[in-house]
């Protein structure tokens, strides 16, 4: 015959009992019963966690996270520069370019020296139209960082394919010639068609020139300061 095995009561806090142990505790803590001093060891532990963590670790949790966002920043930093130094050769190629491109357009300026036969040029080409120049006045120079602007008001009167043809011979000429505010009218029935316009011719600025522009900045630089 086989005896069943009983099972063990199950343990119970006897809170009751736990009452009676946090009354009337003297001021000798070593004489407590268990519950209050393990208790009291917990709230000393959890006042000292908290205390080192509001006075030490929160500054240092603080400075890590800095750090942490630094090392990212430095990481998105150093791949950038070794995308940039992948692609140095292409982007070299790329400024060696910009810079021909530049000179190209640049030598398509005339300098000082060669804006008088510019200038000729331009009466040139209206005189072997057929036109006639009823007003050929050049305007101040209106300097720019690296260049001026010369505007030069026009006037001319003949036929009117003779005037397409002067607009387009300027506008194949070597050198950079614009046509702004261009109007054709013809004032009178029995009269040939006039031509105004503002012709705006561009120069490169000289080394002098550009010496002088860059010390009247620095002049007007030191004046605002």
């Amino acid at each position: 015959m086989v005896k069943s095995l009983s099972s063990k009561p199950a343990a119970q806090i006897d809170f009751k009992r736990l009452a009676d142990d946090f009354k009337g505790l003297d001021n000798d803590p070593g004489v407590w019963p268990l519950a209050p001093r393990v208790a009291t060891l917990a709230f000393v532990l959890a006042l000292v966690v908290g205390l080192a963590y509001w006075f030490v670790w929160q500054g240092q949790v603080e400075t890590l996270e800095k750090s942490e966002k630094a090392e990212l920043d430095l990481k998105d930093e150093w791949r950038n520069k070794k995308r940039q130094s992948v692609n140095l050769d292409a982007h070299l190629a790329q400024l060696a370019e910009i810079d021909r491109q530049f000179g190209a357009l640049l030598r398509q300026l005339p300098n000082r020296a060669e804006m008088d036969s510019l200038l000729a040029d331009i009466n040139q080409a209206g005189i072997g139209r057929g036109l006639l120049f009823q007003l050929f006045k050049p305007g101040g120079e209106n300097v720019k960082e690296f260049y001026a602007e010369m505007p030069i008001d026009v006037s001319l009167v003949g036929e009117y394919h003779d005037l397409g043809a002067f607009a387009g011979d300027v506008a194949k000429m070597p050198r950079i010639v614009t046509l702004n505010n261009l109007e054709i009218l013809r004032e009178k029935p029995d009269e040939p068609l006039r031509m105004k316009a503002s012709a705006v011719t561009y120069r490169y600025l000289d080394e002098e020139e550009l010496a002088a522009q860059a010390k009247a900045k620095a002049e007007a630089a030191k004046k605002r300061k």
